[in-house]
């Protein structure tokens, strides 16, 4: 229930030492606003008349708990927001950091799932344990010294109960728990399943398979909220005990005490008294029982964010390279690489020299992006041979290699920010001459005639909207102003444009690959005459290798390749 790393965050310390003192006050003040509150009820059945000091006590008493309750509200929401933005902070730097390798292992879903909805559920849990937990250490117990001064016996009584009471929460908890861990594992990977649908969702309608996958996650949301429902049944179960044994223990007493009084045993004072404090005493227990399954969640969603916080760094190797040349060569014998949940790449085996536009083809899952990955150090081999200018390394996690290399994915990111930044995001003292120049010859022109404030125009998520052509010609325009990197790495960059788009696009990307080592992968067959050199993947493995002229002669896995995906013979 408690993480033992929430006593361990910044400030931790004084935060607790500033709660315990409130809460041993409010302790202090609900004892004195049922004492008071009794004196004048025990008063008013003798006959006088209404104490207005003791009235006036119990208004100060009862104004001092809201006061209190609103000071620990605000410093637990500023506390908890300032550790969850930190929390989040570190998140995002790791994920900046280990970039695609760390995307690739825990899915881009689970990440946003986690950096949204997981730092909210994480400053919900610090205030609700911080809080809670607290109350439930001070305030019954100085309530139960109060109740044993007034009738020793009725405070037994309830002492008694509060372990069973405990005990039954503990039981029902651990069924609660087992049941959310496991929810929280559905619900990951319902995000990822959701993100990875919703990314691909061109590529599934193009295909027809759109409601296909449209039932598919329906049915697991569906699944997913039956299973939600089940973990709410137990936690519903486990309030609805909890009530009504706090209740059964406070009647007990109630019976208890009224015979009591009927026999001249006790007091009306004290009785009336225990009466009072008794669902006091047991609150703090109800309030935490209350909030117990949002506390799971919030712990879940702690302990994997400060998992992923911790998680070990994508192994690096630290290289002296020269700038890329056509003297240049990447060498690689048996790479492989496995993914946990099971799949694998490799054995690759593959030599590159100089500058020349290598394709990777295949068809959909075929490893192309996972090929893509391992030569852009985005992952780490399991095991292989790697040569890179001579010098031998692990993998292609190279600063220096990261240095030389312009990557284009399928869907390029387009900061929120200046159309001048984003296409100077490699080179940010080029010139706006420059600039004009790269959006002209990557037939932006159109688009910036649109903006209302030219290169100057805020673009990006919440701002002017872009097509996919649109964004792809900016990720074109910065690679075309970038002269001092000779590295491409392209994954599949035209993979969700119509065929006019990519088309007008190709024209304006391969003046772009003259002169660098080009890394190209797509299911677009009508690229490959434009490439050097082909690399063919099939089910993880890389089956073929040559030029376009040796592949077709050999009437190979190539030659099926290009006849499944063109319909046609190889010419």
């Amino acid at each position: 229930m408690i993480d033992r790393h929430l006593f361990h965050l910044t400030g931790a310390g004084s935060i607790v030492r500033r709660l315990a003192v409130l809460e041993v006050l409010q302790a202090f003040l609900i004892i004195g606003q049922a004492l008071s509150l009794t004196a004048v009820l025990t008063k008013l059945w003798q006959g006088h008349a209404i104490d207005w000091l003791l009235l006036l006590a119990f208004a100060i008493c009862f104004s001092g708990r809201q006061f209190l309750d609103w000071l620990r509200g605000g410093w637990l929401e500023n506390y908890s927001s300032q550790v969850s933005e930190e929390l989040r902070k570190d998140l995002l730097v790791k994920v900046f950091n280990e970039g695609q390798a760390l995307v690739q292992k825990q899915g881009t879903g689970s990440l946003i799932t986690m950096a949204l909805d997981g730092i909210d559920e994480v400053r919900n849990y610090i205030k609700l344990i911080y809080s809670k937990v607290l109350t439930m250490m001070a305030v019954p117990v100085l309530i139960l010294i109060a109740m044993f001064i007034l009738n020793w016996q009725s405070a037994l009584i309830l002492l008694i109960m509060y372990p069973l009471i405990v005990l039954f929460m503990i039981i029902l908890g651990y069924a609660a728990q087992s049941k959310a861990d496991r929810q929280f594992g559905n619900f990951q990977r319902l995000s990822n399943n959701f993100i990875d649908s919703l990314r691909g969702i061109d590529t599934l309608k193009y295909f027809g398979l759109s409601k296909r996958y449209s039932k598919s996650i329906f049915n697991l949301s569906e699944d997913f909220r039956k299973k939600t429902m089940n973990v709410l049944k137990v936690a519903m179960l486990s309030t609805f005990a909890l009530d009504f044994f706090t209740t059964l223990s406070i009647a007990v007493v109630a019976v208890y005490l009224g015979f009591g009084l009927l026999k001249g045993e006790i007091t009306l004072f004290p009785a009336l008294g225990i009466l009072i404090l008794a669902p006091e005493y047991f609150l703090p227990i109800r309030n935490f029982a209350g909030d117990y399954h949002a506390t799971l969640d919030g712990k879940n969603a702690f302990k994997r964010i400060n998992q992923l916080i911790d998680a070990p760094k994508e192994p690096v190797q630290e290289l002296v390279l020269t700038n890329w040349s056509a003297d240049s060569e990447l060498e690689i014998d048996d790479l492989n690489f496995a993914y946990a949940q099971g799949s694998k790449i490799g054995p690759i085996a593959l030599k590159l020299k100089g500058y020349q536009k290598v394709g990777i083809i295949g068809m959909s899952g075929s490893g192309k992006s996972s090929l893509i990955n391992l030569l852009g150090g985005f992952l780490t081999p399991a095991s292989g041979q790697i040569k890179l200018q001579g010098q031998s390394a692990e993998t292609m996690n190279i600063p220096a290699w990261h240095k030389q290399m312009i990557y284009i994915p399928q869907h390029p990111y387009v900061f929120t920010s200046s159309l001048r930044d984003n296409i100077a995001f490699y080179t940010p003292d080029a010139s706006d001459e420059e600039i004009m120049q790269a959006i002209h010859v990557m037939g932006l022109d159109e688009l910036l005639a649109e903006l209302p404030e030219g290169l100057d125009t805020i673009i990006g998520q919440g701002k002017r909207a872009l097509s996919g052509g649109q964004a792809q010609r900016i990720a074109l325009a910065r690679a075309l102003l970038d002269k001092k990197r000779h590295i491409m790495v392209l994954d599949e960059p035209t993979a969700h444009l119509d065929i006019e788009t990519e088309i007008d696009i190709k024209s304006r990307m391969l003046p772009l690959m003259e002169n660098k080592l080009v890394l190209f992968a797509t299911h677009r067959m009508h690229w490959v005459k434009d490439m050097d050199y082909i690399l063919v993947m099939n089910q993880g493995k890389l089956v073929e290798q040559g030029t376009y002229e040796e592949l077709a002669a050999k009437g190979g896995y190539f030659n099926e390749l290009m006849q499944e995906m063109r319909g046609g013979k190889v010419d």
